[in-house]
């Protein structure tokens, strides 16, 4: 259909990327005019939409859908998504040895791209998504490659790699290919060369080391081993489907990888009404996608903040965002236990092995070592996205981590992890007051807290940033038709019976909370409610000694823990440059209600001095 102008592309495109998903005015309004955009933003967009609907006709459905829009397709096809699948498919019969099917799905794969991706859109837009399109084709190449030197095609396909080599001189694998090819061809010479030039390159753009593969390719290539053919088997008869070809297992394990299984997706459902993070989820979004400049390198990312703040809202909401480039599929695992106990790291193996479709034995299930080395033999070389929520420390999280670079792992936990050390960090703060209202007005209805803007003003007060809260409030306004959100503000205006209020079926801002206490060490959970009558203002740790009747240097560690544990924050330094620590309002307002430091259900023990506050 005739489509003209590059700002109408980039409306279908952006649109056709979303997959059925709401794309939000702000995202297309970034993806047409980046941050400058005109006055008239939203009635652009409207006569964006109304002309596509027009052009496309009543098979395709494009609905409003607060905050944005969404398209649904109906029988039409979307080169992308069949490039997916036939990449996929492809995949699949790469690692069940039949090059001769994989090959062929793969270069069908590849026959979908006609020129540059979304070449006839803003630069916002290509800018975006253009690179993780292209990282896709990349890997498809190197997969249909690896299938044509199974089947001893390497004279046939050296010219290409060479072509290839140039075009991405930093990518290990094709080089590893190319100096393969040129071994079989009986080239060696070219093929030393080769992985000098590669040694160079790479240390002179990136400051790095060849990686395990390109090195391990060159020891082959000297000892000579390189040369050999890999033995392949092909069928005797049609191949079944990929999805409904069992892998081989281990001895005594069950494989139910088949068509019950297809591809996982054991993803939370996502937030319905998500609002704000927009910087977050910017940053979470090119650290989770791949491209050509770290495809050889881990991708972890780590999300951290206090009980509440949202990060599992986040990052789920980030997963659904950019599950389109993990085709394998994506896997969610909660690492602590419903009261807040940390899950052991063999329990959690199983469950994510049972997602991919492998139950293992009786006798393998106890052992923790055959669990990470069957988890790390599934999730080896697949496009998958792992979700770990509520890390606890480095010694659960350590055997979790996949041993290759194409799964991208997005953690979850209340402070920075060593075992994540290299990964993206993206510190989680409280919301400021606009995007806290606008959480309030999705959660209670933007009617209702429009008609009482003063009551509005003071929930988001007292509510100080938290997401938890905002929602809690917000679920129990919307829940609630004739409740006025002026009673529930006067209610959360007194420090006495705030927290009280804070509470909704299944979400308390106590009980989401009383985990992070209860994982601090005894002496400084013992502590920790006495500190909170040092009141709202930030304060240094010589003034915590003071009221613990303790040397300066052991309550700075005691604050220190407490920090860690997401339960205080760094607030600056003092005149004197010592550094500050300061009670976000609840969590101070938590403290005092543990006035002899024990939750209900824990033990009795010493007791600290008595502080009230309000």
């Amino acid at each position: 259909m005739p489509i003209s102008g590059t700002k109408l592309h980039t409306v279908l495109a952006a649109l056709l990327l979303a997959r059925g998903e709401v794309v939000s005015d702000d995202r297309l309004s970034r993806l047409l005019w980046g941050w400058a955009p005109p006055v008239t933003v939203s009635a652009q967009l409207y006569t964006y939409v109304s002309r596509l609907r027009k052009i496309l006709g009543d098979d395709i459905l494009i609905d409003r859908r607060p905050p944005g829009y969404a398209m649904a397709i109906g029988n039409s096809t979307v080169d992308l998504i069949e490039f997916e699948e036939l990449a996929r498919a492809g995949r699949e019969a790469l690692s069940a040895q039949d090059h001769e099917k994989a090959g062929d799905l793969l270069r069908d794969a590849l026959a979908r791209w006609n020129g540059p991706p979304l070449a006839n859109t803003t630069e916002h837009l290509a800018e975006t998504e253009a690179p993780c399109l292209l990282e896709a084709r990349a890997a498809t190449l190197e997969h249909r490659i690896a299938a044509d030197l199974a089947l001893g095609r390497h004279e046939q396909i050296t010219a290409e790699l060479t072509g290839l080599v140039a075009e991405f001189p930093l990518r290990e694998r094709i080089r590893c290919q190319l100096m393969t090819a040129l071994c079989r061809s009986g080239r060696q010479a070219d093929a030393i060369h080769l992985y000098h030039h590669g040694r160079a390159a790479l240390a002179e753009e990136l400051g790095v080391d060849p990686g395990e593969e390109l090195q391990a390719t060159y020891r082959s290539l000297l000892d000579g081993s390189l040369v050999h053919l890999p033995r392949t088997r092909p069928p005797a008869h049609p191949a079944p489907r990929p999805e409904q070809r069992p892998a081989p297992a281990a001895s005594g394990d069950r494989d139910d990888r088949g068509a019950a299984h297809g591809v996982p997706a054991t993803l939370p459902p996502d937030t319905v009404d998500f609002t704000g993070r927009e910087r977050e989820l910017g940053l979470l979004h090119r650290a989770l996608t791949p491209d050509a400049a770290t495809a050889d390198r881990p991708r972890r990312v780590l999300v951290t903040g206090m009980a509440g703040v949202g990060k599992t809202a986040l990052a789920v909401h980030a997963a659904h965002r950019c599950k389109r480039y993990f085709p394998d599929g994506q896997l969610y695992a909660d690492l602590r236990a419903p009261d807040g106990t940390e899950r052991p790291a063999g329990q959690v193996l199983l469950h994510l092995l049972r997602a991919l479709g492998l139950s293992p034995a009786a006798d393998t299930a106890g052992d923790t070592d055959e669990l990470v080395r069957l988890y790390r033999e599934r999730t080896g070389g697949r496009r998958l996205l792992i979700l770990l929520d509520n890390a606890a420390g480095a010694a659960q999280l350590g055997p979790l981590l996949p041993n290759t670079p194409e799964p991208a792992v997005l953690v979850t936990g209340r402070t920075a992890l060593p075992t994540v050390a290299g990964a993206h960090t993206v510190a989680l703060d409280p919301l400021e007051d606009g995007p806290a209202l606008e959480l309030l007005a999705a959660a209670a209805g933007p009617d209702r807290m429009a008609a009482a803007p003063g009551a509005a003003a003071v929930i988001v007060e007292h509510c100080a940033g938290l997401p938890l809260a905002l929602r809690i409030v917000g679920t129990r306004i919307a829940a609630r038709p004739h409740y006025a959100p002026d009673r529930l503000a006067r209610r959360l205006a007194d420090p006495a019976t705030r927290l009280r209020e804070l509470h909704s079926g299944d979400l308390d801002v106590h009980g989401a909370l009383l985990p992070s206490w209860r994982a601090l060490r005894p002496e400084a959970r013992r502590v920790f409610p006495a500190l909170a009558g040092l009141g709202p203002r930030p304060f240094p740790a010589v003034d915590a000694a003071a009221l613990l009747g303790q040397p300066e240097g052991d309550a700075e560690l005691l604050l220190e823990a407490m920090a860690d544990a997401a339960l205080l924050e760094v607030s600056g330094a003092d005149e004197y440059g010592r550094p500050c620590y300061l009670f976000h309002p609840l969590v101070r307002l938590f403290a005092l209600s543990l006035p002899d430091g024990r939750a209900r259900g824990e033990p009795a023990g010493r007791t600290p001095r008595s502080v009230t506050g309000g």
